[in-house]
């Protein structure tokens, strides 16, 4: 039986932990997990819980390959600290332990780095860049947003090394502040109430102020061998309100195809571009399981799982989706923990 552990992740692991668990061969894992929160949602999929403790750079390798030692584990499936990891990637083989992350530091820096990935797509015909400038000042900032509203663009911004929506605006030439108070909160800002934050220091972390796009949003969840030969990509497109679209978009699958022939990004990843006026552009690309990647394997594909085998170096089978597929997803209640009788009932109800 393998065993394989998530460090610190998102909530969502708990989906990739159950998608590996509950693979179509019946194939037995064990599952560890460790969050500074031992209460976390990510663990409550595992087989084994563990309090992470909070270490930076190298002491945080040191623990994560004692763990792989004290528990003997065969496949490490990183989110905090990859490229660490990476780096140190030889010292987790050495020990039997393969690690499902992008050996190449300098192409994985660059992928957590926004600015510097735009910079190394650009040319390359893979897909087009959206309009953006690197600023660190609230003059760098105002003179940014001034150009791009110079030539017709709607402008937002966001931190060139946030994950997910972290830190991301959109950029409005008013707003109604009271409405708002009584509304759903939202990621407008004008441009007075950001340049007035961004003049409370004289420097700041660099953030890109982009073009806006306007239309559908796409994440394409591609699975890769070891050496980032492409096997699948699935493309997921945002739809009103928790709807999603597991859509055949043949550009979207090319462009996927042309990423894996360029960057060979092994193992799992998560490319999301968004249209504008029918040209899709680049936003992001994820080196990890995405978010919304529990979504992606109602095609039928099971991405975790899969991964885990190109890690392993084993086998798969012909990979076939299921696409034209409308998906949602709901809240579910979970029991951390329990007095010891009321575990006793639910025990014996089960």
């Amino acid at each position: 039986m393998k065993r394989i552990w998530f460090n610190r992740w998102f909530s969502v692991a708990f989906h990739y932990m159950n998608l590996i668990r509950n693979n179509p061969y019946g194939e037995k894992f064990e599952l560890y997990g460790t969050h500074p929160n031992i209460q976390h949602m990510s663990l409550q999929a595992c087989d084994h819980a563990e309090t992470e403790p909070v270490l930076e750079g190298f002491e945080y390798v040191e623990f994560c390959l004692d763990f792989c030692k004290r528990h003997k584990i065969d496949v490490f499936i990183p989110r905090l600290k990859m490229l660490e990891i990476a780096t140190y990637v030889d010292m987790f083989e050495a020990i039997g332990t393969k690690v499902m992350v992008c050996r190449d530091t300098l192409l994985l820096e660059s992928l957590m780095e926004k600015d510097l990935f735009y910079e190394s797509v650009r040319g390359k015909g893979i897909v087009e860049i959206p309009e953006y400038r690197v600023v660190n000042t609230a003059a760098g900032f105002k003179d940014a947003y001034e150009d791009l509203r110079a030539k017709g663009l709607s402008v937002c911004f966001k931190p060139t090394n946030a994950e997910g929506g972290m830190g991301f605006r959109v950029v409005v030439e008013e707003q109604d502040r009271l409405a708002e108070l009584y509304g759903w909160v939202n990621l407008k800002i004008t441009f007075e109430q950001a340049y007035e934050a961004f003049s409370s220091q004289e420097t700041f972390e660099p953030i890109m102020v982009m073009e806006m796009l306007e239309d559908h949003e796409y994440s394409i969840d591609c699975l890769a061998s070891a050496e980032g030969e492409w096997l699948a990509a699935i493309p997921r497109r945002k739809e009103e309100g928790r709807l999603y679209l597991l859509e055949d978009v043949p550009e979207l699958l090319d462009m996927s195809r042309r990423f894996a022939e360029e960057y060979r990004i092994p193992y799992v990843y998560n490319i999301q571009v968004k249209y504008n006026k029918g040209v899709p552009k680049l936003l992001e690309i994820n080196p990890r399981m995405s978010g919304g990647l529990y979504i992606t394997c109602l095609s039928g594909v099971n991405i975790p799982y899969l991964a885990v085998k190109a890690v392993l170096g084993q086998p798969m089978d012909a990979i076939a989706p299921q696409l034209g597929i409308t998906a949602t997803y709901v809240e579910q209640p979970i029991i951390v923990t329990a007095s010891g009788a009321t575990q006793r009932v639910l025990e014996e109800s089960v």
